[in-house]
């Protein structure tokens, strides 16, 4: 039985470089970028926007560093793998990334303004799927060419949103993550519901030429994984697959946006931070461990208006 573990000699450059190319890999995750205001969408309006962000998570940057260098110094394709602690670092790595990945991100959406206090809408956020709707609990419900009662500059709105993604979780085809699940054979998927309380103040009446926004959010994720390696061995023993495990956990957060425009088009700069204790999580042959950590979810989206689009 051949050993898989190659040792490879890198210097700290191509240990830099290799970090950043798993710290700057793509995938699919539900967008926690907050750019709505306290204001709902008017009723019969339509809103389509756009929005790049980068979710930077603490959780994965820990791991990156032992997971890598074990990474490096694993030959995935041979024919053997012996079980010790660069495994169980690969599993911890993997998990990093599902759970709260170091990536960009960027959605489509589009919103409907279903009531003069209800609106709601779709985003695809390139492999996840969210679907959300928002309740004004303060406010006037008016559009700025035909202002509500005490609509002005200066008004305060307030409104609660509900925001459920789900998606089939999976690392990207990159080099090192691609040898991750070369050898682990890692397979997730995740729901994720978002709850934000949003307060906003308006620039112009009825956000005319726009507003500013904050507030917190509470989410719930549940995910569920599994293992099943083809070719680990522990002595001359195969290590048995994991079977699917479900684990869920809570976050907490807060944030703050600026939408600037005027009428039909705004840009809206966003940030939102999270804590989360992702909780235990079983590993091959019995092990386990424990993830914590903040996130932090710099954004930039575009939004276009258009009123009265069915009448």
């Amino acid at each position: 039985m051949k050993n898989s573990f190659l040792r490879i000699s890198f210097r700290r450059p191509a240990l830099v470089l290799a970090a950043a190319s798993l710290l700057l890999a793509t995938s699919c995750t539900a967008p926690r970028a907050i750019v709505a205001t306290g204001k709902v969408t008017p009723q019969g309006e339509f809103r389509v926007g756009y929005n790049l962000g980068f979710n930077v998570a603490t959780a994965p940057l820990g791991k990156a560093g032992s997971a890598l260098r074990d990474a490096a110094s694993t030959a995935a394709g041979k024919d053997t793998v012996g079980y010790g602690g660069a495994v169980t670092n690969l599993q911890a790595a993997a998990l990093a990334y599902i759970l709260d990945p170091v990536q960009p991100t960027s959605d489509l959406s589009i919103r409907y303004g279903i009531m003069p206090r209800l609106d709601a809408g779709y985003k695809y956020a390139f492999g996840s799927h969210v679907f959300d709707a928002q309740f004004q609990l303060l406010g006037p419900t008016g559009s700025p060419e035909s202002p509500g009662a005490g609509a002005a500059s200066g008004t305060t709105y307030a409104s609660i949103g509900l925001q459920f993604a789900t998606q089939r979780a999976k690392l990207p085809s990159l080099p090192f993550l691609s040898d991750i699940n070369s050898v682990l054979n890692f397979k997730a998927t995740r729901n994720d519901l978002l709850v934000p309380l949003i307060f906003s103040h308006s620039f112009g009446p009825e956000e005319e030429i726009g507003a500013i926004s904050y507030g917190v959010v509470y989410a719930h994720s549940w995910v569920s994984y599994g293992f099943a390696p083809d070719n680990v061995y522990l002595n001359t023993q195969k290590i048995a697959a994991l079977p699917t495990q479900s684990r869920d956990f809570s976050s907490y957060g807060g944030f703050v946006n600026l939408k600037l425009g005027y009428r039909y088009f705004y840009v809206i700069p966003a940030v939102s931070i999270f804590y989360q204790n992702y909780g235990q999580y079983a590993l091959l042959n019995g092990a386990s461990t424990s993830l914590s950590g903040v996130t932090f979810v710099p954004s930039v989206g575009f939004q276009l208006r258009l009123p009265n689009l069915l009448k």
